[in-house]
């Protein structure tokens, strides 16, 4: 069966549950269809401490193994294994040295009408020459604003460029698994939900920061890729740039079956109004997010562009330095300014290329998206 059909099948379950006054099992059903569509991790084990199921690319951070083990938890066999919600905020600890840029990173919390979230912000060490370009992070489902700093180690390719690094965190009550959530209509829009809570907090920091107003940036990976698309689409007037990592356009998806559905089949997004020039990376073995959704994150951007199509292409493929063949595309303004270029890495699962295992949803082994980013960010050279 196919999976769109099995989790619809799973839906009508659920529902059959409630009206026989089985609510209890019909939130094991809906819990079970999310972990098996790749929508949120399966619930975890209360015996082990475990998700059952849920793999990663690479070991948990050890300051999330030697909590849970501190907790009483068995050691788990798995590759990654995440500890329970509650242990893992707790498990909070200072990134490990040698992941550690020399700025400060400090902790901070945003409110408006739409809602609050908490952040961490990296300021270089480096002496500002003047306002600082800004870059918003934001993480992908099961992270934290530290879990993935350590994993793209943004802050220490930021260092080198002086450039801030905001990571914007989503709120457990507002998704219990951690992810954005692109997939609410209600989370599209300019002005309300997620997307006026991330704007709104952008700018706060620009703010307080004295950052430059015209190199502010945004990038995401996952559920953050979407979002960041999202944010790209409704405030081109803020963000300079948009960098997408195993994401999805905007507008994708209105609801949760049609959000899952855009993930495994993606469809071709509406153009936006303003072109946002725009970087994508996606592994085209990526079998959470459909890697022709990177495809179509690249025509939403690309397309509004007046350049698109006549602008110079450049193509060309090579082997990773780390050990992963990609494909790079470009497309280049008259003056020769890139704005749309897309990563294709090849045999690439659903992780963040050339991340540190000190984080999770990594791939060591890919070209270093975090660099790549900063670097197409930067080139754009103001609004």
């Amino acid at each position: 069966m196919k999976q769109l059909d099995q989790f619809v099948q799973q839906m009508m379950e659920s529902a059959k549950l409630v009206q026989a006054n089985n609510p209890g099992g019909a939130v094991d059903v809906i819990q079970r269809a999310l972990g098996q569509a790749g929508l949120m991790a399966p619930q975890t084990d209360a015996k082990h401490g475990v998700a059952p199921g849920f793999v990663d690319l690479n070991p948990a951070p050890a300051f999330q193994r030697s909590a849970t083990a501190g907790a009483g938890a068995r050691p788990s066999t798995r590759r990654s294994a995440l500890p329970r919600t509650a242990e893992l905020f707790k498990a909070r600890r200072p990134l490990p040295v040698e992941e550690r840029a020399p700025g400060s990173f400090i902790d901070g919390s945003f409110a408006c009408s739409a809602g609050q979230r908490r952040y961490k912000l990296y300021i270089p060490a480096k002496i500002a020459a003047g306002p600082r370009p800004l870059v918003v992070m934001l993480h992908g489902c099961t992270q934290d604003a530290g879990d993935f700093a350590a994993g793209t180690a943004m802050n220490l390719v930021a260092e080198e460029q002086g450039c801030l690094v905001l990571y914007p965190e989503q709120d457990r009550s507002a998704n219990h698994n951690g992810c954005w959530n692109w997939f609410d209509a209600a989370q599209q829009q300019r002005g309300q939900g997620e997307p006026a809570i991330l704007a709104g907090m952008t700018r706060q920091v620009l703010a307080e920061q004295g950052a430059d107003a015209k190199q502010v940036f945004v990038a995401g990976l996952s559920a953050g890729g979407a979002m960041a698309a999202i944010l790209g689409a409704e405030y081109p007037d803020l963000y300079a740039a948009v960098g997408v990592h195993s994401g999805l356009a905007a507008g994708s998806g209105k609801d949760m079956i049609s959000g899952l559905h855009a993930m495994k089949k993606p469809a071709r997004a509406a153009a936006l109004g303003k072109p946002v020039p725009i970087i994508v990376f996606h592994g085209d073995a990526d079998h959470v997010v459909n890697a022709g959704n990177g495809d179509a994150v690249l025509r939403q951007f690309a397309d509004a562009h007046p350049a698109s199509g006549t602008g110079a292409l450049q193509k060309h493929s090579q082997r990773g330095e780390a050990g992963r063949a990609y494909t790079r595309t470009s497309w280049r303004d008259a003056g020769g300014r890139r704005h749309a270029e897309q990563w294709v890495v090849h045999g690439a699962a659903h992780a963040w290329m050339g991340g540190k295992a000190s984080g999770s949803h990594t791939d060591a082994n890919g070209p270093c998206a975090s660099t790549e980013m900063l670097a197409f960010f930067l080139e754009q050279g103001g609004k």
